[in-house]
């Protein structure tokens, strides 16, 4: 399924994009006779949905068997089918606790950049103020000049754990989004850790959707790229990546409780700005489109500082 968040009338709905359209969940909830699960409603917010947990995830599949077999007979659209092309999507988790990124984490792209293939992860936080979504601009700082781009694929959390086995680290995993790990490079190495050149409010571009595990069998084996401009500037696949995402999963749940709705990213291949010559850095009015195989394609606006 291809969960997301849309906005109507600036009111954060909760959704499943189907074909052409996404069908608004709440909305659904009151129309469709289901099996309630003992669910009382359905939730706006993306993490209240996924604590829900087998319940909400089964009435939400429910939910797009039913669009599907309306789309495909041609017949009258209830009134909770909304045309895509016609709503904002907002971030698919639009308030996570914890964004966790990984550096280095792409055989091409440490060749790229001339580091050794790391032992272990190398990883780095982002603050949840950093989220965007589709179509948002990425707004330039000013005291940065040298703004960057990284496509990277994303995992988001579906259960909490601690401690997981790497056997058991999908059955934690919700699904996957795109990422866009935008860098401001000058304070990044200036500062001697990357916390303030990695995290600026809108450097964290995320979705247009969160797609469950189910769709996506093998994320290690994933078309990545991203286009600047129109002009591809990073192209590789996922089966480059070091470290996996079960790998990931158990590595960080050693020392931290993993949480639903948690973002871990998993770094970026070859074509970043800051390693080509001469440098290509973000400007005003510039547009990143970064697409991954079974994902779909985040596209978003570069703006100057307001």
């Amino acid at each position: 399924m291809h969960l997301c968040q849309f906005y109507v009338k600036d009111k954060v709905r909760l959704g499943v994009a189907v074909d052409e359209y996404v069908a608004d969940l709440q909305s659904a909830y009151q129309s469709i006779v289901a099996e309630k699960n003992g669910m009382s409603a359905i939730p706006a917010d993306m993490i209240e949905f996924l604590n829900l947990g087998r319940a909400g995830i089964k009435f939400a599949k429910q939910v797009e068997s039913t669009v599907e077999k309306v789309v495909k007979a041609g017949r009258k659209k209830p009134g909770y089918l909304h045309a895509l092309e016609k709503i904002r999507l907002a971030p698919p988790v639009r308030n996570p606790r914890k964004v966790i990124c990984v550096g280095a984490n792409y055989r091409d792209h440490c060749l790229e950049s001339g580091m050794e293939i790391p032992k272990s992860p190398v990883i780095f936080a982002k603050f949840p103020t950093a989220i965007i979504g589709p179509d948002d601009p990425i707004v330039l700082p000013k005291v940065s000049q040298k703004v960057d781009y990284e496509a990277e694929l994303a995992f988001i959390i579906g259960k909490e754990g601690k401690d997981i086995p790497r056997d058991k680290a999908y059955q934690h995993v919700a699904g996957y989004t795109i990422f866009n790990d935008v860098s401001a490079r000058d304070l990044q190495f200036s500062d001697g850790q990357w916390v303030r050149g990695k995290t600026p409010d809108t450097f964290a571009p995320t979705g247009p959707f969160l797609v469950t595990k189910e769709e996506v069998p093998n994320p290690q084996r994933l078309d990545i790229s991203l286009k600047l401009n129109g002009a591809v500037m990073q192209r590789s696949n996922t089966n480059q990546i070091i470290f996996t995402v079960p790998y990931l999963v158990s590595f960080l749940s050693q020392v931290i409780t993993l949480q639903v709705g948690d973002i871990i990213s998993t770094g970026t291949p070859p074509g970043v700005g800051a390693f080509r010559e001469p440098p290509v850095y973000l400007k005003h009015k510039d547009v990143v489109e970064i697409t991954i195989e079974k994902l779909g394609t985040l596209r978003n606006p570069v703006s100057k500082p307001k």
